[in-house]
């Protein structure tokens, strides 16, 4: 005797209606970006990265290697650093995104962005959005206590430029800001 059981079924022990099939043409969606509500279609393999780009015009969130290896491209998705060229837009259905266009207070920078300025952590700017995005995760998370923790919470950011001296300067002028939680005033 043999029986059928979904895979998603069988994942969580109860019967589970099956998913509907949406693509290959676009699709609406409805996404939550930098607390703005979007409505478009895309199609189901647009990446997160193009949407917000090519779609939202976001363009601070960058291209480097569309590969998952340069950090560019990081995002908040629910409050998580994410890598937006590995995650489908389709996926951020009902989650809250975050891009660098995001943490500002309107034209207020947020004090990572201005320690990242005050302590020159770029060079030529290309990975600073990313790297601005994973800092300020890397704070919330509590993972600055030492260059050591620091760097080793920040090695999916890359720098060609090696501003890596510069950028854990910064991070740690945001951690010994009055708060040090890298929401108090730099």
């Amino acid at each position: 005797m043999s029986s059928t059981i979904e895979p998603a079924a069988a994942a969580v022990g109860a019967a589970a209606a099956p998913l509907a099939m949406r693509g290959p043409e676009a699709v609406p969606i409805t996404l939550l970006v930098n607390g703005v509500t979007r409505r478009l279609a895309v199609e189901p393999r647009v990446s997160l990265l193009d949407l917000l780009r090519e779609h939202l015009t976001l363009t601070g969130t960058k291209k480097g290697c569309d590969q998952g290896t340069c950090g560019a491209c990081t995002v908040w998705i629910d409050g998580r650093r994410m890598l937006a060229c590995l995650t489908l837009a389709i996926t951020c259905e009902a989650r809250e995104v975050t891009t660098i266009e995001g943490v500002a207070d309107g034209a207020e920078l947020h004090p990572m962005q201005r320690a990242f300025i005050a302590h020159d952590a770029f060079q030529c700017g290309y990975c600073t959005p990313g790297q601005v995005m994973s800092a300020i995760a890397l704070m919330d998370e509590g993972h600055a206590s030492s260059d050591a923790e620091i760097g080793e919470w920040m090695s999916g950011n890359l720098c060609r430029c090696a501003a890596y001296p510069n950028i854990r300067a910064a991070i740690r002028a945001v951690r010994d800001a009055p708060g040090g939680d890298g929401h108090a005033a730099a």
